[in-house]
Formats: structure tokens, sequence, C-alpha cells
């Protein structure tokens, strides 16, 4: 199993964030992450990512524990958050070779990481341009290069085409059905377009829980649709 989430429980004061979420992910899976506002996805995606302790709950990456053994986890995770930092200056290229130097890489191990991250992510000729000259959907391309750097098996992608034009969004969602051949991946969205393109699983949280876990097309088929699907199962506390 790539991937094993278990009874996750995040607080922030008085506040629940995540109340008990757990979930599995194996390898050439797209889970798409969905739910409103506030729902507890980004705080979730931390928690696998390592970059945010759970209160409760536990996560396992081919079966190491990110709460004990967090650095050999996160070798095998790529993240990319939404609103990833880069550094207008430099180059995709120079920023790409400082995120290997950080990770330790040394330094031919490091160009061919670049060269193969970029491939990956499509840079072509924005390579060698500087980071703030690009559109915003190159920008999210270095971002994704970055996070896919160490050749991960597990990528966590928070909103990778928010705010992205429709020429974009297309673009970066076949990367992503490329990507997803021979990773697991899973996927913030607000886009349920996006999750019937390109996702094999929806899993809707809604108040920190885990509200449904199927395929899209289960989901279509019971509900009518996706967006009728969203709106039933994002209501079902008040309802209850």
């Amino acid at each position: 199993m790539l991937l094993q989430v278990d009874g996750l429980r995040k607080t922030f004061g008085r506040r629940v964030a995540v109340d008990g979420v757990g979930f599995t992910v194996d390898l050439g899976e797209i889970v798409g992450f969905l739910g409103p506002n506030g729902a507890g996805k980004t705080t979730t995606m931390r928690m696998i990512a390592g970059y945010l302790e759970p209160d409760e709950g536990g996560v396992r990456i081919f079966n190491i524990d990110v709460a004990t053994e967090r650095q050999r986890a996160q070798e095998r995770v790529g993240y990319l958050p939404e609103g990833a930092p880069l550094y207008g200056e430099m180059t995709p290229w120079s920023f790409l070779r400082f995120v290997a130097e950080v990770r330790g890489m040394s330094r031919e191990a490091s160009r061919h990481a670049v060269r193969r991250a970029a491939q990956d992510a499509r840079l072509g000729d924005s390579i060698d341009r500087p980071i703030e000259t690009l559109s915003k959907g190159y920008r999210r391309r270095v971002g994704l290069a970055a996070a896919l750097l160490h050749d991960p098996m597990l990528l966590v992608l928070d909103e990778p085409t928010d705010g992205l034009d429709p020429n974009q969004r297309h673009a970066v969602r076949d990367l992503i059905r490329k990507l997803g051949e021979e990773r697991g991946l899973i996927i913030s969205t607000h886009s349920l377009e996006e999750v019937e393109a390109v996702c094999t699983r929806a899993i809707v949280i809604d108040r920190g829980r885990i509200v449904a876990d199927k395929t899209p097309q289960a989901l279509i088929d019971q509900y009518g649709g996706l967006e009728q699907a969203f709106a039933a199962l994002t209501r079902q506390e008040e309802r209850a």
C-alpha cells in the first residue's frame, strides 16, 4: 500500500479541523479531495506530507510512519501547497538546482533530477527565463517540478489548477493524468469538472469528516451529477 491514513484528528483551539479522517491510496490512483472551504482538506494534506503534526491518528507512506521517520517518509512524497513560494528573480533551472542542493543531492544527481523534473512538468523553453516573467500556469509548473524533483511515488497537490485559464488548466490536467500512470496522487480541488476529467476516486470531506469515498461515476449515478452529489453530501450534518 502506497499511503495509509488512519484516524487523523487536528484541532486549532476549540475548532475541530479534521475529525477521524482515514483512507488509503495505491499506485495508479488519482484521488480528488473535495469539500467546501474550511472542510479540512488542506490541514489533512499537510499532515500527510509531514508538515503538520496530528493530534491523533497517523500516516504511513510505503509503511513508513511519518511521525517517527519523517525524513524517510518525506523522501517518498512530493507536496505542492497552494501558493507555493517561488523566487521570482531566479530561473526555473536555478530554482530547481537550489531545491536539489537543499535536499542534499550531489552536483551530478541534481543536474539529472532537474532535467527529468523539468521534462515531467513540461517547462520547455521557460526553463531559462526569470520566474517573475512567467505566466501563472508556468509558475505552477515550476512548483510542480520542485515537488517532482526527488522522483516521489506519492504526489499531494493542493489546488494545482487554481487561477489558471482554460488552456493552462487543460495542460495541467493532461500532465496529472500522465503522472498518475505510475504514481499515486491526491488532488485538492474545487473543480468538479476536474474530478470527473482526471480522478479515479473522489473523497468528499465536510466539517473535518469524510462523507463519501467513491468513483466519480458512482457519485454521478447515485446523485444525478457531481454538483448534486457535492451539494447533498456537504449538507448531511445539517439534515441530521
